[in-house]
């Protein structure tokens, strides 16, 4: 029961995440359209490049936002605000009379879902178990991989849609009610982060979130986790850090890891490929209707692919595995597109064209099935909790700044260098693999406190004393709940299930 509970907040909280990867990928489908070019009066490159500039500007802003105000509101109210941000820039999208009401929906949601993508993962790193994080924190991966998928098919089925606003009104239009869903879920049934309460001195509620998150501990092990957390926190507190100074003289390497990781990523290639992988299809001479049904074939292998990996090897084999040889992969496999795409692009060879989009696909499937979710999480797991959001922000955006400076040059690369453009990426995931190879510990089945003896850093530990005092605290606070006139709320039989177990049952190790 207590992992259907975690599982069904995860998947509630990658709603958040389906949006960001649904409105990347619908932007694609949308200036496409001619009914869309028709209607914003024929705008020029420059705008139409807009489209996609404006709404990665908006992501670093989302994530820049974390970092400034995240820790303050807290995980849930700064979801909440996104939730509202992210429907008032959909519903404009959606509603665009001209090219300039457009952009500026475009941005406003940017500024949504990227302060989401940076969120969602640290959100669900703090409320999931050390052997199920992997799995809890990946489905906000699969969130973006969710998204990108149905984009790209309900872009597909639009456009058999009749000439008019309806071809792209609709897709757009789709997104508009799950910024409320998500909102009335943050309100009612979903946990704060008991880490993030702490963080903010308030023990009292954070004891409650996590014996209400963490309902698969028996009562000694919910008390000795809870002190363990608690001293590591405190701990890490008292070091008040006031500038990005000491941020990294005090937590250099582990800052340093998650802006790697996050950066990165973007110069792997994935979304040079995503955005244009439409280009490669054409120049491998494929016609328009099948170009179409290709992306939404290589949506589905994403999404596939991401969940695969993320329910049966993330928790079982390991993030530091996976990201080296993610990035192997990712290497032999662009050389291999790249080869296939200099021999067959110009040529007759339908099955060599074959392989050729096959390269594209064995891409996109080792990328989700081994980097997307990994690196999200492995983001913000391997942060201490006073700059979570903060370089997790920062990790963020420079993710979606770098992401803006390579897909800006994608079509005058493959307009130049054609296929070889595959090869600057070849070399930036090589230098990306020593660098994970040398600096990136592993953090599968850790608590997020005992990830800092992974990095050198000191962890606090506890004695029974301190044990017993949570238990104390827990014991009498289930008692008067059984007192009181409860009305039942999800917290009371949270404390009521965890006390009633002997202590003699076992401990955390």
């Amino acid at each position: 029961m207590a992992g259907w509970y975690s599982l069904g907040v995860a998947l509630f909280a990658a709603i958040g995440t389906f949006l960001f990867g649904f409105d990347t990928g619908i932007a694609t489908t949308t200036i496409a359209h001619q009914s869309w070019i028709d209607y914003m009066n024929h705008p020029s490159n420059a705008l139409t490049g807009a489209v996609v500039a404006v709404y990665i500007a908006g992501e670093a802003v989302g994530a820049l936002g974390q970092t400034f105000i995240g820790d303050k509101l807290g995980r849930i109210r700064f979801m909440q605000l996104l939730c509202i941000i992210v429907t008032i820039g959909t519903t404009i999208q959606t509603a665009s009379a001209n090219i300039g009401m457009f952009l500026a929906g475009r941005a406003i949601a940017g500024v949504a879902v990227g302060g989401m993508v940076a969120t969602v993962p640290i959100y669900l790193s703090e409320i999931s178990a050390p052997d199920r994080r992997g799995l809890i924190g990946g489905i906000s991966g699969c969130g973006i991989s969710f998204g990108t998928m149905m984009s790209n098919w309900v872009g597909f089925a639009c456009s058999y849609a009749s000439y008019g606003p309806t071809q792209w009104r609709l897709p757009l239009g789709i997104q508009i009610p799950w910024g409320i869903i998500m909102f009335v879920g943050l309100a009612t049934f979903m946990p704060d982060s008991p880490r993030q309460l702490l963080r903010n001195g308030k023990v009292d509620a954070a004891r409650r979130e996590f014996v209400r998150v963490r309902r698969d501990l028996k009562s000694h092990e919910v008390h000795e986790e809870f002190a363990l957390m608690r001293a590591q926190i405190e701990f890490e507190m008292a070091r008040e850090i006031k500038s990005y100074r000491e941020v990294f003289a005090l937590f250099g390497r582990r800052s340093m890891v998650s802006i790697v990781v996050q950066t990165m990523t973007s110069l792997t290639g994935v979304n040079v490929i995503q955005y244009y992988q439409t280009t490669l299809y054409r120049s491998l001479g494929i016609q328009q209707t099948t170009i179409l049904a290709l992306a939404g074939v290589y949506g589905t292998v994403a999404f596939v692919s991401n969940c695969i990996t993320t329910r049966f090897l993330t928790d079982q084999w390991g993030r530091r595995k996976m990201i080296l040889s993610g990035l192997l992969g990712l290497i032999l496999i662009m050389i291999y597109a790249a080869v296939m795409q200099h021999v067959f692009q110009d040529t007759e060879n339908r099955i060599g064209k074959g392989f050729a989009v096959l390269g594209i696909y064995l891409y996109v499937a080792w990328y989700y099935a081994m980097i997307n979710s990994t690196t999200w999480l492995y983001g913000a797991e391997v942060l201490p909790i006073a700059l979570r959001s903060k370089v997790m922000g920062l990790a963020a955006a420079g993710h979606f700044i770098v992401n803006v400076a390579v897909t800006e040059a994608g079509p005058s690369a493959f307009a130049n260098i054609r296929e070889n453009y595959y090869y600057v990426f070849v070399a930036c995931t090589a230098i990306f693999l020593v660098v994970a190879y040398l600096y990136f510990p592993e953090t599968r089945r850790k608590t997020l406190e005992e990830i800092a003896l992974a990095f050198g850093d000191k962890v606090v530990f506890v004695n029974e004393g301190q044990v017993d005092r949570e238990q104390a605290i827990l014991t009498a606070e289930g008692d008067e709940g059984n007192r009181s006139d409860s009305k039942g709320d999800d917290k009371g039989l949270a404390v009521t299930s965890a006390t009633s177990t002997s202590p003699s049952q076992g401990s955390s190790s």
